[in-house]
């Protein structure tokens, strides 16, 4: 019965009429008791109404008083904050698959470790979500347009494949063409849905270098701000990671600030994780806030049924007290 607010707030203006019901009470009660008094045998009048039930004849009214509050309060349409599936949203799962992705820090790979957690994430979604999957590493390449359908999803996550050098500017540019496209063609009376871009990477871009050239990721984080496209980063994996390239071994540690900066930049939310486990908390975190709105919802029912319960208790007190209804 915790409340944030009232959908219909006129309806308490009923109070008066019960504050109106309570003074006639108490005035009718002192009326009774002046008329009572000139009774003259006083010792009669207390065998015929003993002192010890005199505050018990008032309980049929008290309770008969706080049963019209409740039913007021239900009547003012009181509300909650409660949480419910989205209806409609956009998602696009944007994976690294460079070959930094094959290092072996998290077991059994990254790009395994990856794999599960995305699949779990693209599983649990509530129905409402439409969702995407784009891979790059090079280029990007939008191997699912969003959809409800989840199979399609997996089945690509569980296939991807690596390649060289990274583009993360270029995932970030896919995941929001792929998003304008399909609210075209959704979009409908009321607007596009709601949508927002999953980044996971495990490396700094590598094409271009400057993450603030033209295809680079920071102006597309900053695009994608212009576009309310929030973009929640994911940085993933040690910083002891390598990679044999070539016949040698490469450092292929997480850049942390950069996947910071995104976040940032794009109004979305930064995450790390270093372990198989720590990703798979963070897409359950994500898939919570993503799937899931909170709304104020109707609250009445409880008001309306604790309010019958006192009413009924009102009457069986009357009749089980004074035989009779309260007047």
């Amino acid at each position: 019965m915790n409340l944030t607010g009232f959908s219909a707030p006129w309806w308490f203006l009923l109070l008066i009429v019960v504050a109106a019901v309570v003074v006639g009470y108490v005035v009718a009660v002192r009326s009774r008791r002046k008329r009572t008094m000139r009774f003259s045998n006083l010792a009669l009048l207390e065998r015929v109404a003993p002192s010890g039930r005199r505050w018990t004849r008032h309980v049929p009214s008290a309770l008969l008083v706080v049963s019209l509050l409740l039913l007021t309060f239900a009547l003012a349409g009181p509300t909650a904050e409660q949480k419910v599936p989205r209806n409609r949203a956009t998602v696009m799962l944007v994976m690294d698959v460079s070959l930094s992705m094959e290092a072996t820090d998290v077991e059994p790979t990254r790009l395994k470790a990856a794999q599960d957690a995305a699949s779990q994430f693209a599983e649990g979604l509530t129905p409402g979500v439409n969702l995407g999957l784009i891979s790059f590493a090079g280029t990007a390449t939008v191997l699912v347009a969003p959809t409800t359908e989840r199979d399609g999803v997996t089945h690509a996550i569980r296939n991807l494949k690596l390649a060289q050098s990274t583009a993360t500017g270029e995932g970030i540019f896919a995941a929001m063409q792929s998003v304008e496209s399909f609210s075209a063609v959704v979009g409908g009376a009321q607007g596009p849905p709601p949508a927002r871009i999953v980044l996971m990477t495990d490396g700094k871009q590598t094409v271009p270098q400057d993450e603030y050239a033209p295809r680079g990721a920071f102006t597309a984080a900053t695009k994608a701000k212009e576009k309310d496209i929030p973009v929640s980063t994911i940085s993933f994996g040690t910083s002891h990671g390598s990679v044999e390239i070539e016949g040698k071994d490469v450092p292929v540690q997480v850049d942390d600030a950069s996947m910071r900066e995104i976040a940032r930049l794009s109004g979305g939310d930064f995450y790390k994780a270093a372990t198989a486990e720590e990703l798979d908390e963070v897409y359950e975190s994500l898939g919570e806030q993503i799937g899931y709105e909170t709304k104020d919802t109707d609250a009445s029912r409880p008001w309306v049924v604790l309010g019958t319960l006192v009413l009924f208790g009102a009457a069986a007190s009357s009749l089980l007290i004074g035989r009779r209804l309260p007047d």
